[in-house]
């Protein structure tokens, strides 16, 4: 039997690159031929469609990302207050020197807030105390005389919940009369405890002697019923420091409405 041998005609130099290509891969010279069909045409035109036939087998996958929920908007008192610019006696809250008449000033005094329903408290007040019309966010409010035409104001209003809480509520009324806020143990301490009636009483007497008219406030509160009832003494401190003693004594007149 006759072997063939097939011998592809390389140039010489082609020939001694390919040998030395095959020895520095750690294959004998015979594997030139095998390397050399590899890098052929031929066999590069066969490769393609393989490699487009494996791109068309890869799929692109995609997820859906549920959207988180918006947070709930704020419901209690509290957050009705501050959104609307209002404080619990009924007052707007006091403002920087040129901050009146401000972007968004209308939409605030319209905003809704929810005043204390149900059964009220009664009191008494003092003779030459003077009454003025309720109003939608107030339950009572009261002229109180002074000497000289002056004239302070008392406010009552009520609320659901305890609107802040007794820190939140004193350092508010002080913010009104320019008085920098107190640390929760100070609020504690500024703080005077009563009962009435079977009612709790928190009583806060606080002053601004700096304010070019020296104003004061006393203020207290009554949880009632889920609610808070707020009753503020507020204008110039000859006034109101002259009324104090009978507006302690208007608050031992609060009563609950008999079951």
């Amino acid at each position: 039997m006759q072997t063939h041998t097939h011998i592809t005609a390389w140039p010489p130099s082609r020939r001694r690159d390919t040998a030395a290509d095959a020895l520095a891969l750690g294959r004998p010279s015979g594997s030139v031929d095998r390397i050399m069909h590899l890098r052929s045409p031929a066999f590069i035109l066969l490769l393609v469609p393989l490699l487009l036939a494996a791109c068309r087998d890869q799929k692109v996958a995609s997820y859906r990302i549920p959207k988180e929920k918006e947070p709930e908007a704020a419901t209690s008192a509290a957050a009705a207050h501050a959104a609307a610019g209002i404080n619990p006696d009924g007052s707007a809250p006091a403002t920087a020197p040129g901050a009146a008449g401000s972007a968004g000033g209308g939409a605030m005094a319209n905003t809704a807030v929810p005043t204390a329903s149900g059964s009220g408290l009664t009191w008494t007040a003092p003779a030459h105390w003077q009454s003025k019309a309720a109003s939608a966010m107030r339950k009572a409010t009261f002229t109180v005389p002074g000497e000289g035409g002056a004239s302070a104001e008392l406010a009552v209003t009520a609320f659901p919940g305890d609107v802040g809480g007794e820190v939140a509520n004193v350092n508010r009324w002080r913010g009104q009369i320019q008085l920098p806020p107190l640390s929760d143990a100070d609020v504690g301490a500024a703080i005077m405890r009563l009962e009435a009636n079977g009612l709790k009483i928190a009583v806060v007497d606080m002053v601004n002697p700096a304010a070019a008219t020296p104003t004061r406030v006393l203020g207290a509160w009554i949880p009632h019923q889920g609610s808070t009832w707020f009753f503020k003494l507020s204008g110039p401190d000859s006034v109101v420091a002259k009324e104090k003693n009978t507006f302690i004594q208007f608050l031992n007149t609060i009563k609950a409405p008999t079951p």
